[in-house]
């Protein structure tokens, strides 16, 4: 056992920290949260008021991005890219980020790797292969490369498929592979070479039907979206997380909210694609989008926080620009309130990745993802970024990854 005690608790759900209290965990699990929490045989960690809050989630990540150029990426060795993976993850573990979700990449085999403790990293909650169109999001071959594409390759982010058959067929073999959700891109991108942004992504019938294959499996599917028109078509085909989001609109955005759909910013991608993006290799193309999408970003917050829309935690880096996973934060509290940017991080992301009440909370019978940050966030969100150099603790399922304090 272990009990954290003179623990101030920031978890996203209130502007101010509370009282000290102390956290009990047992197992891997939280076992008490209260003034008096106590075991003679557990082992104290003063925390001295320091604040404990819920190990980070970030719900837009590819972890077997490890370039910017998505068709190198894809044509690299499968080993290669899963240790490459491997690194990212324990990467973003190390900064408090104890669960990510994968949104086009990971395969079932990374995450049982992780399971089998091979390496250390975040936890990994997975959709597999990203679908697309041809011609779409997931198609990296270029306007005159007609050759098969590296579909289920591991470095690959997305899979081709056309027609109502053929993206039901891809749902159902996703989630057989083990998928927790279905992605789909449902609107042109950056990072991609014949889709401009305002591209819209697979007709009505496919949206439509992909949405019923992930219902039927009791999930949901989410959807790369940035354009006003491509947003509103998803949610009305049933689409339940949005990610991106940077060009909506507020009657959109009020749509969504009553739908009760999840948006999933990635401001931070847009900022370090157009300061390193060209020299870490994204082609020229990709770049000349970046400016159409960034600036819009931070204007997106106000509408959806004004329509009630919630949002989750989303950073979409790529390659050595992973390292800037934590400045998400210090950018929407440009904008946002800071335990708003924190929940976005903790209880929102949580359930939008189906784990409510089991992650992103300090609560009896929750898993004992927890970070000790020296300071206090509320009042200043750039001591969650450094590369966890101010989390003097991570705990991820009641096991210590870094522990200073004893």
């Amino acid at each position: 056992m272990k009990l954290f005690t003179n623990a101030r608790l920031v978890d996203g759900t209130r502007p101010e920290a509370t009282d000290p209290v102390s956290v009990l965990v047992e197992g891997g699990t939280i076992r008490e949260v209260s003034a008096r929490a106590a075991s003679p045989s557990a082992t104290v960690i003063d925390l001295g008021g320091r604040t404990l809050m819920p190990g980070l989630i970030d719900a837009h990540v590819h972890v077997i991005a490890s370039t910017p150029n998505f068709a190198a990426n894809a044509a690299m060795p499968d080993a290669l890219v899963a240790h490459r993976a491997a690194k990212i993850m324990q990467g973003m573990l190390m900064r408090g980020f104890t669960t990510v979700r994968d949104v086009g990449g990971a395969t079932h085999g990374l995450l049982q790797a992780w399971q089998e403790g091979l390496f250390e990293g975040s936890r990994l909650v997975l959709c597999g292969k990203a679908l697309g169109q041809t011609g779409g999001h997931t198609d990296f071959r270029g306007r005159y490369d007609d050759r098969p594409g590296f579909d289920h390759r591991l470095g690959s982010l997305g899979r081709i498929c056309d027609g109502v058959d053929a993206i039901r067929r891809a749902a159902r073999e996703e989630i057989k592979a083990g998928a927790r959700f279905i992605k789909i891109m449902a609107n042109g991108g950056v990072a991609s070479p014949t889709d401009p942004i305002h591209f819209l992504g697979f007709s009505r019938e496919e949206i439509i039907a992909v949405v019923e294959e992930a219902a039927n499996a009791g999930t949901y599917v989410s959807a790369h979206l940035y354009t006003d028109a491509a947003i509103r078509r998803a949610v009305e085909c049933g689409v339940h997380s949005l990610e991106h989001c940077n060009l909506i609109g507020a009657e959109t955005a009020l749509y969504a909210s009553a739908q009760g759909a999840i948006a999933v910013p990635t401001l931070i991608t847009y900022d370090s694609l157009a300061k390193e993006g060209e020299a870490l290799g994204m082609p020229s193309d990709s770049i000349a989008k970046v400016a159409g999408v960034q600036d819009a970003g931070m204007r997106s917050l106000e509408i959806m926080r004004n329509a009630e829309l919630s949002m989750a935690y989303g950073t979409d880096l790529l390659g050595e620009m992973h390292r800037h996973q934590s400045e998400e934060f210090v950018l929407r509290g440009r904008v946002l309130p800071a335990h708003e940017v924190i929940g976005s991080a903790t209880h929102v992301a949580a359930r939008l990745i189906q784990m409510e009440g089991k992650l992103g909370v300090i609560a009896p019978g929750a898993i004992a993802d927890l970070i000790v940050v020296e300071g206090n966030p509320l009042k200043d969100l750039s001591l969650l970024t450094g590369q966890g150099r101010h989390m003097p603790v991570i705990m991820q399922a009641g096991r210590f990854i870094r522990n200073s304090l004893t």
